[in-house]
């Protein structure tokens, strides 16, 4: 009992000396807890007021020779007395950073080593080896968020809400999610089998998945029927905002009478790519707020140079859209762009920003604002909800029919902004 005492005393003072020697990148991300959620730096945007940054004086009056003595006490017991030597510092100390984070209480603060980081940011960066889904790490259990278009998850089967509870039978319900996730991921060519607890299913099933390449197109356009345009974003990555542009180019050619913007099971990723998306269809004017733990506000305006900013716009959610996804939707319902259609998104509201810890270490993702809409609407717990909500059943997608997109289509045709309504 009292080794493993010592062992939680270290776990928790341990970390406070490590990230005196944190070094800082710099960039904020808006990403939600996929790993997926996770997101990398993307631009700077620290202000003089920052909760992120020079510490402040109450900080630098502590006396930290003083405050860490017991831990250096706690150090030298363990390494002394701890039943299993030697022991191993590394570990130590990952547990240590993790579980100092762990306590803010904050899903989206968190610590990943070299590995998990680099997994984990591999999708915004375009290919990783893997099913293929996003997911939330930030509760109990690794959970999807959502399946990737084509993607051997999908294939499977696997469904929002989703929660993996064994890999390879083997239980993994007390395990870290982030860990989980490590198990889920893999080589190419590799099966993974998982155990899954679906709400509305009786017992836990299982399935067994092919791990491939995933190299991910995130902007996908076609031209429908009656010549309207769509645009599909599966999530915001490096080269996103790009691609968009190029599409919009293309699509514009056949000039459209209006364009439906598809965000479902859209996790986000870096808040510049929220921003220049949203100024492709906002001309001006402010498209988000961000809010700092001091009160602080910040605005983001649209960029000039946007090529769809007076076509008429629909735009579609669900329970899979999050973060970033969120910023865009959320900008172009409040100022009176186009209208929401589909159901009450995630709400994911919060930015974080990634640091990489020196030595090569790891990096922590920290949560230093909350970001709002232009109407200074709080998401983060609550979501968006659609102009026009329509439901998207099982027995929907077994007859391959999608209710939301006609509805829009419908929309565009009417050229008509009803009051929000249900269906």
């Amino acid at each position: 009992m009292m080794n493993s005492k010592i062992i939680r005393t270290i776990l928790v003072l341990l970390v406070l000396g490590l990230l005196m020697g944190i070094s800082f990148s710099i960039g904020l991300a808006a990403g939600i807890s996929l790993p997926s959620t996770v997101s990398l730096p993307s631009f700077p945007l620290l202000s003089n007021n920052s909760p992120v940054g020079t510490p402040s004086a109450t900080q630098q009056a502590i006396d930290r020779e003083a405050l860490f003595s017991p831990f250096w006490q706690a150090w030298d017991l363990v390494h002394e007395n701890y039943v299993d030597q030697p022991v191993d510092d590394q570990l130590l100390m990952q547990g240590a950073i993790r579980g100092m984070l762990e306590a803010l209480g904050d899903p989206y603060t968190g610590y990943l080593t070299v590995d998990e980081y680099q997994q984990a940011n591999a999708p915004l960066r375009g290919e990783y080896d893997g099913i293929g889904a996003w997911v939330d790490t930030s509760g109990k259990y690794l959970t999807i968020i959502s399946p990737m278009e084509g993607s051997p998850a999908e294939k499977a089967g696997l469904k929002a809400g989703d929660q993996v509870i064994a890999v390879d039978g083997e239980d993994v319900t007390s395990l870290d999610p982030q860990l989980v996730l490590r198990r889920v991921l893999g080589p190419a060519g590799t099966t993974v089998r998982l155990t899954i607890l679906r709400e509305g299913e009786e017992n836990p099933f299982e399935v067994s998945i092919v791990r491939q390449k995933i190299t991910l197109e995130t902007v996908s356009a076609k031209m429908l029927d009656n010549n309207i345009a769509y645009i599909k974003i599966t999530q915001f990555g490096e080269r996103t905002d790009r691609d968009l542009r190029t599409k919009l180019r293309e699509l514009l050619k056949n000039n459209p009478r209006g364009i439906v913007l598809d965000l479902r099971n859209n996790p986000g990723g870096f808040l510049n790519s929220a921003i220049n998306i949203t100024s492709q269809f906002i001309g001006d004017g402010i498209v988000m707020v961000e809010q700092y733990g001091n009160g602080e506000k910040v605005p983001y305006q649209a960029r000039p140079g946007g090529l769809a900013t007076n076509i008429p716009l629909v735009v579609l959610v669900n329970e899979g859209s999050a973060s970033a996804s969120e910023i865009t939707a959320g900008a172009i319902q409040d100022r009176g762009r186009g209208l929401l259609v589909g159901t009450k998104t995630f709400g994911k509201g919060t930015v974080q920003t990634w640091r990489q810890l020196k030595d090569n270490a790891g990096a922590v993702k920290i949560t230093i604002a909350r970001w709002l809409t232009p109407n200074e609407r709080q998401i983060n717990g609550q979501g968006l909800t659609p102009d026009v909500v329509v439901e998207l059943t099982e027995e929907d997608q077994k007859a391959n029919r999608d209710p939301q997109l006609e509805k829009a289509i419908e929309l565009l045709l009417n050229q008509q902004a009803p009051s929000r309504t249900s269906k």
